[in-house]
């Protein structure tokens, strides 16, 4: 959970601070890291004991709460937010604290820009841009829970919720925690697996970052849920024809087909996952206002959240149940994302976050 928490959260910290040309391509090497950093934890798990495992794992952890301290803040935030001048007061003997002026932080924005574009940047225009679109929200409060199911955002709701769910249910976590088992059951080396699904993995994410700004959003999400579906149907055939009940020389031959074609489908998988798995989270960074985004972040994130828990605790007894349905399960799940990413998914390729929100809150009006 606290992975999944800290990349949603990465994803927006990142979608904020960049520049609409190279948003997409950043916010993609996110999961790239991400996807990298646990497959390597995976090929160190099958030389170490897990207690070692887990201590060399506290490391990076510890690096990353140390570098916290030396960047910058979202420029966003900081003009979301005010601060609240405070005096004593002094009624009879009893001092009171009360607010005494409210003023925004527009030094701090600009130095946050300047941090992040450069000393010598012009940042003029930028700043500008943020700050007449915060103004824009200063008529809204934050919302809470309840309010983001207002009919203004219905529509980024079900989108990026949707988007998270459907993902989930077709099965990333359980490929991810039972691909050493997987490997195994269809007869091949879990260690030469979990390298060629980092390998892939790797040369993937590359791949994506280079294309994300300039083939846009919508046409990487669409190809990553093709890519989900077929390898999970073709995943599916894999077990099928390992567990027919045909003659032993036409097993032997079936083994010797879907064994590698099960590593072959396993790594197209993770391979379209690492294409376009991240981009329901910068969708969640690119739709909603700032005055929503904590509410339906939270409510977005619990909902994937949960629903990629439940398909880990019964991914171990779907297997036993049906190897070849549960992946057809899977397949179905992310053919139904297909469709949503088809009629619902807007493009925001090279669109800044203030026109992207601004062209939605029309839209709804």
């Amino acid at each position: 959970m606290d992975y999944r928490f800290d990349l949603k959260q990465a994803s927006i910290y990142v979608a904020e601070i960049t520049t609409k040309n190279v948003r997409g391509r950043f916010t993609i090497i996110v999961q790239f890291l991400t996807g990298w950093g646990v497959s390597f934890m995976f090929v160190v798990g099958s030389f170490v004991h897990w207690r070692t495992l887990a201590l060399l794992a506290t490391i990076p952890a510890l690096l990353q709460l140390l570098l916290l301290f030396f960047i910058p803040e979202s420029p966003q935030w900081l003009m979301s937010t005010i601060r609240v001048s405070l005096k004593f007061y002094s009624y009879g003997s009893v001092p009171i604290l009360k607010a005494q002026a409210k003023f925004g932080r527009e030094k701090e924005l600009e130095a946050a820009l300047l941090c992040l574009r450069g000393d010598k940047a012009d940042i003029s225009h930028e700043a500008t841009e943020i700050k007449d679109y915060v103004e824009s929200l200063k008529s809204f409060s934050s919302e809470g829970i309840l309010d983001i199911f207002q009919k203004k955002y219905v529509r980024p709701l079900l989108t990026v919720a949707g988007a998270l769910v459907l993902m989930n249910l077709g099965g990333i976590n359980a490929l991810t925690y039972y691909s050493g088992a997987i490997f195994v059951s269809a007869g091949v080396s879990s260690m030469v697996g979990l390298i060629t699904l980092a390998a892939t993995q790797t040369v993937i994410g590359i791949l994506g970052a280079t294309l994300i700004d300039k083939l846009g959003r919508r046409p990487l999400l669409l190809v990553s849920s093709a890519g989900l579906r077929f390898s999970s149907f073709l995943t599916g055939v894999s077990f099928f024809l390992m567990d027919s009940d045909i003659s032993p020389s036409s097993l032997h031959v079936a083994r010797f087909v879907s064994s590698p074609s099960c590593m072959l489908t396993s790594k197209m998988y993770m391979g379209s996952y690492a294409l376009g798995g991240v981009l329901p989270l910068l969708l969640l960074s690119e739709l909603f206002p700032i005055n929503v985004k904590g509410s339906a972040g939270s409510m977005c994130n619990f909902m994937g959240n949960f629903t990629g828990w439940v398909v880990a605790y019964y991914f171990n007894f779907l297997i036993e149940w049906s190897s070849t349905g549960i992946f057809f399960i899977f397949s179905a799940f992310s053919f139904a994302n297909f469709i949503l990413t088809a009629t619902m998914v807007p493009e925001t390729k090279g669109r800044t976050l203030e026109e992207i929100r601004a062209s939605i809150t029309h839209s709804s009006d």
